[in-house]
This record gives C-alpha cells, sequence and structure tokens, in this order.
C-alpha cells in the first residue's frame, strides 16, 4: 500500500541565511522582510525571534522595536526555491526513488517500497529528521496514507515526526484546521467567514452547495486527503540527471515483457553514460500505470558501474514486486547517482592476474536492505572512538592501530555499568557482577590507563581510565575498566564498567 512522506520545512528561509553564513552566533534571532511597495514586514521568523514576540506579518519597524537586537535580512524567494530544489535532490538520492517539492516549503515522497531499506517506518522518519537537523535545517516529518494527509499533519504538529497508521487517516485530520487543506487562501478566509473551523466540518457538509459556490477544488482537496481518488507524485528532475523512458501505445503487464523492457533501458542508460564518462551508482525504474499511480524500484551499487549484464540483474532480481494493476503506459530509467569512471587498461601480459572483486555480493546484500559497511581504525586512544565505519568499497586507510595490551575484537555498544570488588587504586577486581551474574575472577591483566582527549570535550580534562584483561571462573575473557585512578575523584566516578568481550 502507498505511504507518504511529507517533510515540512518551517524555518527554510532563516536557516537558508544560516547555512550560507556560519559566523551569525546560534543565539542570534533572524527575521526576514518582505517588501511590497513601501510596506516592510516579517515574512519568515527564527525560533529565537519568535521567542520574543517577533511572528510571520508583523510591520518590519514594529519587529525592530521590540527586539533590538533582531538581525533583518531582505528577502530572496529565489534563492529559497533554489535552496529547497538542492535539498529535495539531495532526499532523492537518500531515501525514496519519488521525490518532489511540496510548495514553497516542503518536500513529499512516495516510500512504497523504500522503508524497508531505512528499518521501518519508524526508523525511517527518524532518520530524516535526524539527517535533516544534522544539515541545520529545521523539520517536520509525518508519514500518511496520502500526500494531503502527510502534508497537513507535518504542518499541524510540534515534534519532530509523526506516523499516521495506515487506514486511520480520517480520524487523524478531522480536528485539522482548513487552512491545511492546500486551498487558495481566498477560499479558506471565505470559508472561516461562513463557520467552517475543521476539515471534518468540511468533509460533512452536503458537497453541492460548496461546489456551486466555490467550485470543484474543496471536494477534489477532500476526495485526495481522504485517499478517494489518486494524487501522482511527479518525481523532481534536472537536467544532470541520466534518464531514459520508454512509453508503450498499448499497456503491458507480462513479467516477461517488463523484463525485456527494463534489459532495453539499461543499455540505453549505460550508453549515454559512457558519454558522459559515467558510471551509475544508484538507478531509480519508475513505473506509470494506466490508473495514473507510480511504482518505484531502486538499484544500487557500492561503487560506479557501466556493466549492463549486471544492473540488469539487479533490477530483474526485484521486478517481480511490480504490481501492474490495469497495465504500464510507461517505464523511465533514471541514474540518480553517478560519478566518474574511467576504462581500466587491460593487462598486456599473457596471464590475466587474479582480481577477486567481492562488490557484486556487496550490491545483493545492500539492495536487500542490509547495511554493508568495513570497520576502519581511527587516531584516538578512547577505545569507542577508535574505529568509524566506511563504506566497503572505500580506499585503504593509512591510519593503523598501536597498542601494546590486548584489545577486545568488538566492543560492546556502550560500556555496561558492573559491580566489582577490588583493592585502589590499582588492584584489578577479585569478582564481578555483570548482567545479573556474579563471576569470580580468576586471572587478570593490567591496568593500561587511558586519559581522556581534553581537545574533544573540556569534562575529559582530568579524566582517566584504567582497563584490565579478566577470566572468569568459566573461562570467558571480558574487558573492563574503573572510572578514575582510584585516587582523585575528579578523574571519574570510580565505578566499573565492562567494555568488550574476548573471543
Amino acid at each position: 500500500m502507498t505511504r507518504v512522506v511529507s517533510i515540512y520545512l518551517p524555518d527554510l528561509p532563516t536557516d537558508r541565511i544560516r547555512r550560507a553564513d556560519p559566523s551569525i552566533p546560534p543565539e542570534q534571532a533572524i527575521a526576514v522582510i518582505a517588501r511590497s511597495g513601501s510596506k516592510r514586514w516579517v515574512s519568515a521568523a527564527d525560533a529565537a525571534a519568535r521567542k520574543s514576540g517577533v511572528h510571520v506579518g508583523m510591520p518590519a519597524a514594529k519587529a525592530q522595536a521590540l527586539f533590538r537586537g533582531l538581525m533583518l535580512v531582505d528577502a530572496d524567494p529565489a534563492l529559497d526555491a533554489a535552496a529547497l530544489e538542492r535539498i529535495t535532490l539531495w532526499a532523492l538520492t537518500l531515501y525514496s526513488p519519488i521525490v518532489a517539492v511540496d510548495g514553497i516549503d516542503g518536500i513529499v515522497m512516495d516510500t512504497e517500497g523504500a522503508d524497508h531499506l531505512q528499518g521501518g517506518e519508524l526508523a525511517m522518519v527518524m532518520k530524516i529528521a535526524n539527517q535533516f537537523l544534522a544539515k541545520k535545517l529545521t523539520a517536520r516529518v509525518a508519514i500518511a496514507d496520502t500526500w494531503g494527509a502527510a502534508h497537513a499533519c507535518a504542518r499541524a504538529i510540534t515534534r519532530e515526526t509523526v506516523i499516521v497508521p495506515s487506514g486511520e487517516t480520517v480520524r487523524a485530520v478531522e480536528k485539522l484546521p482548513i487552512s491545511l487543506l492546500r486551498l487558495p487562501g481566498k477560499v479558506v478566509s471565505d470559508l472561516r467567514t461562513l463557520g467552517f473551523q475543521t476539515i471534518g466540518e468540511l468533509a460533512n457538509t452536503p458537497r453541492g452547495p460548496l461546489t456551486l459556490r466555490f467550485g470543484p477544488e474543496i471536494g477534489r482537496r477532500l476526495d485526495q486527503i481522504f485517499g478517494r481518488v489518486s494524487e501522482p507524485i511527479d518525481p523532481i528532475r534536472t537536467a544532470e540527471l541520466v534518464e531514459v523512458s520508454r512509453a508503450f501505445a498499448e499497456p503491458i503487464g507480462a513479467a516477461e515483457t517488463i523484463d525485456k523492457y527494463v534489459g532495453r533501458l539499461v543499455v540505453q542508460l549505460i550508453e549515454e553514460l559512457q558519454r558522459r564518462g559515467l558510471g551509475v551508482r544508484r538507478a531509480d525504474l519508475i513505473v506509470e500505470k494506466v490508473d495514473g499511480t507510480r511504482q518505484a524500484i531502486r538499484a544500487g551499487t557500492v561503487k560506479p558501474v557501466r556493466d549492463v549484464a549486471w544492473l540488469t540483474k539487479l533490477f530483474r532480481d526485484r521486478t517481480e514486486k511490480i504490481e501492474p494493476g490495469f497495465g504500464i503506459e510507461k517505464l523511465t530509467l533514471v541514474a540518480v547517482m553517478a560519478e566518474p569512471l574511467e576504462e581500466r587498461q587491460k593487462s598486456s601480459s599473457l596471464v590475466e592476474e587474479e582480481v577477486k572483486d567481492v562488490t557484486p555480493l556487496i550490491d545483493i546484500y545492500g539492495n536487500r536492505g542490509q547495511r554493508v559497511y568495513r570497520v576502519a581504525p581511527v587516531a584516538s586512544d578512547v577505545p569507542e572512538r577508535s574505529v568509524q565505519r566506511i563504506s566497503p568499497a572505500a580506499d585503504p586507510v593509512e591510519v593503523t592501530w598501536f597498542s601494546h595490551w590486548r584489545r577486545p575484537v568488538r566492543l560492546l555498544a556502550r560500556p555496561e555499568l558492573i559491580e566489582a570488588i577490588a583493592l585502589l587504586p590499582d588492584r584489578p577486581p577479585v569478582s564481578i557482577t555483570w548482567r545479573g551474574k556474579r563471576r569470580k575472577v580468576k586471572r587478570a591483566d593490567g591496568p593500561e590507563r587511558i586519559f581522556g582527549e581534553w581537545w574533544q570535550r573540556d569534562a575529559e580534562m582530568e579524566a582517566v581510565r584504567d582497563y584490565f584483561v579478566i577470566e572468569d571462573e568459566a573461562g570467558e575473557r571480558l574487558w573492563v575498566f574503573r572510572s578514575g585512578d582510584g585516587i582523585d575523584p575528579e578523574t571519574g566516578s570510580h565505578r566499573w564498567y565492562c567494555h568488550g568481550i574476548f573471543a
């Protein structure tokens, strides 16, 4: 079933200004000023400005008088629109094959078949909110059965995310204001004059009188928000994206026919990429059906490729998920991520060198929704900071681990508090209690002292950890540490933790 995600960017103009000038202090309040003749008013205000009483529509002079330290910036709708388009294209490469701009302050995407790649709907919306926050963009994310419902809910919430369960659209939107129905401002104003306040009140009113007075737009928007009529999302496209398509005079639906034309589109796409010196990293197959709905399939590779057979296989492994319905009238193949790819020079020797390439296996796992990565070292003495996840096909990392002490191959997700009996300041524990089980220590080695990294956090200026390798009666070896040097309380709490398990 189709599920739609709406991403509302309420502070896009002020977020754009901050991103363009990182020197602006976070506490600095910003208001964007629009002009019309001699009139000047606030068209956007960030959270700090709103907290001081500045709001959209307020005269600029009044806003400036209300808050003396307010930073005023002239509105630039063209730059805002360009920023929104760039953000939408970025979202296209990350989340879903069907992503589009939604008005002047939002993004909409069809996530059918894409949520499992993100770990489910809850994980997906949380990931979207966090990634936008990391980009210094304020976002409200909603997912629902229809574009209209997701759009309205994203603009009604005050928290970061909301998930409208499938089939509960009416309950979710009936109490929302009619201003969220995507109607022209004049229509909304007239409806309020007539006494309508919520979408539910409007939906429960006979359609005929409303249509006579306002035309069919109100009925169309109500039908769209409740899913009675489809509202296809037209994916964003730019001139830089490589795209090939095939329209059919007679709709197709047989699996063999779909596979045949997908193979032909792959050949055309690879030919165009070769002319541009590019290889595909991520490609989307957009299936447009007779009833106006769309379905999409995404295939990715860990490194840029121009292998027709391999890309065709990646798509054909998933074309069985296509539901043709009453028939397919158009297939479109888009390279949403393409990177430069140079032709490999063939060896001139008589004996070809054997090259073990595991990237096809990585591609298969990646397209099934599995997260594939390599672990690489980082120059840090703090164990949890000494590793990083990198692409499985990334170039070799020059940094290596240097340590004279034994370390577990894998650490726990975070150090777990344990109870330990030990003599201070530098003796290993004689027994510990971890996860409700008491263990007597038979052998131990240590301590290995690790100091905090004061350049990372001020709180680590005096921080110390003493690590021990211990072995219990059952032969299980653990990596434990005491927070602090055992003498000075400023170096740590002197509590004990388990941080890893030896193989």
